[in-house]
């Protein structure tokens, strides 16, 4: 499918499924955000359908069938799509550059479940991430970025034509986190470890960690902001007319086993990196509440993803959900 046509089915798709409760949100990553420059992981643009599934509802069969779940379990679902982009750092320069990651656009869909449970003094939560997209010239990475670039008068990246092939890919994710729950000068806390994984032809990786939440109505919101290759922490919360906020911070490791991004295409010969087995996100960030609104920015430091690679990422995450 092409990207236009792809798109196109998004606000169709976005609006479909409404049940009890809908939240819908868009969330931005770009490394300009920190302060960076474009090269690596330079922008991602998402967008989520949040609700609560009625009793039947086909995500609530498919939670009845993951080992260790029941369709009671689901706390909400979620349709996600968005749009990523790959660069090396030099993107004024026209030839290949082996030793940089690859150019890659990225188009995907998918469906998040969430699972939420509180037990005495503390709570867990599980999040399951199946997606489904394209990586390479159908995705629309080289015509996207030179059309921003044109507008804001910023250097034409020129190395498009060595991007990644054309290569659909499915992807599984899984996450769960284990937060306990207490009281700190009168703010709400939270914190815990995480474990979590992804199969697929474009990731596959072993994950843990862990992260931390300190605020006030933290209640009111059950997951926190994270940011690719983990999977997605939708920003579903629940409206009040009063005001919530909370600070938050995220350390993860992943043993990274494979990663198309940088491993290259699976069945085509493209540019290719060796990549590094171990990578580490540090994340610290802020998110309000207001009424039927949220917003939260988080910050992300990145370890060094391939051999070679000078020196570490970091990249800016922004989110704003609102209730329909």
């Amino acid at each position: 499918m092409k990207a236009a046509a792809f798109a196109s089915l998004v606000p169709a798709l976005l609006l479909t499924g409404v049940c009890h409760a809908d939240v819908l949100s868009f969330k931005v990553e770009n490394d300009v955000f920190s302060g960076g420059r474009d090269g690596h992981y330079t922008n991602g643009i998402e967008g989520f359908r949040a609700f609560e599934p009625e009793a039947g509802h086909w995500t609530r069969n498919l939670a009845g069938v993951v080992p260790g779940w029941t369709a009671e379990d689901l706390t909400f679902s979620a349709y996600r799509f968005g749009h990523q982009m790959y660069t090396p750092e030099e993107i004024e320069r026209e030839e290949l550059q082996e030793d940089d990651r690859p150019y890659a656009g990225l188009l995907f869909g998918g469906v998040t479940l969430f699972a939420a449970r509180q037990l005495d003094g503390h709570r867990e939560t599980d999040t399951l991430t199946v997606d489904v997209g394209l990586v390479g010239q159908g995705a629309g990475g080289k015509r996207l970025q030179r059309a921003v670039h044109d507008v804001t008068g910023s250097d034409a990246p020129e190395g498009w034509d060595h991007q990644l092939e054309n290569e659909l890919f499915l992807n599984v994710g899984y996450e769960k986190r284990w937060w306990q729950q207490h009281r700190l000068g009168g703010l709400e806390l939270e914190y815990g470890p995480s474990v979590g994984g992804a199969l697929g032809n474009l990731y596959s990786y072993l994950s843990t960690g862990a992260g931390v939440r300190l605020g006030h109505g933290l209640s009111r919101s059950l997951s926190q902001p994270l940011v690719t290759p983990s999977p997605t922490g939708v920003p579903y919360f629940k409206p009040d007319a009063g005001f919530g906020w909370f600070v938050f911070a995220n350390l993860e490791g992943r043993y990274m086993a494979h990663n198309m991004l940088l491993d290259g295409n699976t069945f085509r010969d493209s540019h290719s990196v060796d990549r590094e087995p171990l990578v580490g996100d540090a994340q610290l960030g802020l998110a309000l509440t207001w009424d039927r609104w949220q917003l939260s920015f988080a910050n992300v430091w990145r370890s060094k993803e391939f051999e070679g690679q000078n020196e570490h990422d970091q990249f800016g995450s922004l989110s704003l959900s609102t209730w329909l």
